[in-house]
């Protein structure tokens, strides 16, 4: 199921969103051009460095595709990186193809008009390559997952903020279900048709399928990742990787993070492998077995105003089978896609696209409020159960973050 499929059938119609502070303005040059958006910048110490690699898992065919020998991932790496100054690339938000693509296909269906916005044109705050700080110390793991057919770069809000805290970041693209997965050479792969009637149990069945595809995606990526923590290279071809990089993953401490399914998947894989040690979901109906079995290890759930356990059976079954360390904050007044980077970019688009319904993908929160509390909330969960440092952050309510709820 697309993304943006996902998205609308979980999403409020309410009143438009406001700006986002901390982005820059949109802004449609004279002329007519194509209007560019910003993503917010980390917050953390340290800059943040970024690596793109092809992955092929040669032990299993491609799951979504029978025909095909072996299953194929693009994969970024996002990681605390010395200032590079001006020598290195700012990397983009999406890959020139797969932006061309987005605008095609994925923008429209949110009454975003195809050639609107240069998608491909939006900066990260990431250089390409740049060298690992190796202030930062042996760097805990996280995986990251994004919603059903969305593309990696849609958790870069987020995932880029816990790079410049230390982390190093993993995002997944998972081949033919992701809207648009541009690889090395200029080859563009795009999501499998879907079935003409989506019914819910054709729904039912594809989110299995997914969810079991993404699973093996993502033990597979953690054993490449545990090799690079092993001095060992990244990908089949010799890879230039950036300075400081292997050896660098601490795999004694790994967490996992996803938005929709991604956040189920991430549960899934806190309960199957012993490798990961904690787990949050963004927003996410929990799909297969970890519904009913829940986890034993810490989780995290940062939920939509909306969704609830009374809304939401899987949630309920899930947080009732769940003997570990345990949260979950409501945001008032936030969607289901407030927990991808449509939450600062939407707003901003629609200054010169008022028609776009914002509301309906991130609802009403202020964007700059909803970005900000979302990080603190994950820094201060992975910071906690990776790192063992203290936080006051899930006892209470905080003052600062007045739109967050935590829910006993």
């Amino acid at each position: 199921m697309s993304f943006i499929t996902n998205v609308t059938g979980l999403a409020a119609v309410a009143l438009a969103a406001s700006l986002m502070p901390s982005a820059a303005v949109a802004h449609q040059e004279a002329g007519g051009r194509r209007v560019t958006v910003s993503l917010p910048a980390p917050g953390g110490p340290y800059a943040v460095g970024t690596f793109a690699v092809r992955l092929v898992d040669r032990t299993r065919p491609d799951p979504l595709v029978k025909s095909k020998p072996y299953r194929e991932l693009m994969v970024s790496l996002w990681y605390p990186a010395k200032q590079p100054g001006q020598s290195l690339p700012v990397a983009p938000h999406m890959a020139p193809l797969a932006a061309a693509d987005w605008d095609r296909h994925s923008a429209p269906p949110m009454g975003i008009a195809k050639g609107t916005v240069d998608w491909a044109a939006t900066p990260t705050h990431a250089r390409v390559g740049a060298p690992v700080d190796r202030r930062a110390g042996k760097l805990p793991v996280v995986l990251f997952g994004s919603g059903d057919g969305g593309p990696r770069t849609l958790g870069t809000a987020l995932v880029q903020d816990l790079a410049a805290r230390g982390y190093l970041v993993v995002t997944v693209d998972h081949t033919y279900e992701a809207d648009q997965v541009e690889f090395p050479g200029g080859r563009l792969v795009r999501a499998l048709p879907l079935p003409t009637k989506l019914t819910p149990p054709v729904i039912a069945r594809l989110l299995a399928r997914h969810s079991q595809a993404r699973l093996a995606d993502m033990r597979f990526v953690l054993d490449q990742i545990t090799a690079l923590g092993r001095g060992r290279g990244l990908g089949e071809k010799d890879t230039q990787l950036p300075a400081g990089l292997r050896g660098a993953p601490d795999l004694s401490r790994v967490g996992a993070l996803g938005q929709s399914l991604g956040g189920s998947v991430a549960a899934q894989l806190v309960h199957d492998d012993r490798r990961v040690d904690a787990g949050v979901n963004l927003d996410g109906g929990y799909v297969g077995p970890v519904a009913k079995t829940g986890v034993a290890k810490p989780f995290l759930q940062l939920a939509a105003e909306t969704h609830t356990r009374a809304s939401e059976p899987s949630w309920k079954s899930f947080w009732e089978a769940s003997t570990g360390w345990k949260r979950e904050l409501r945001f008032k007044g936030a969607a289901h896609g407030s927990f991808t980077d449509l939450q600062a970019l939407l707003p901003q688009i629609a200054v010169t696209s008022p028609k776009v319904p914002v509301a309906d993908f991130v609802g009403t929160i202020d964007p700059g409020r909803s970005v900000s509390a979302q990080r603190a909330y994950l820094a201060a969960f992975f910071d906690l159960h990776l790192s063992k440092k203290h936080t006051r952050l899930f006892e209470a309510p905080d003052s600062r973050f007045p739109e967050v709820s935590l829910i006993p």
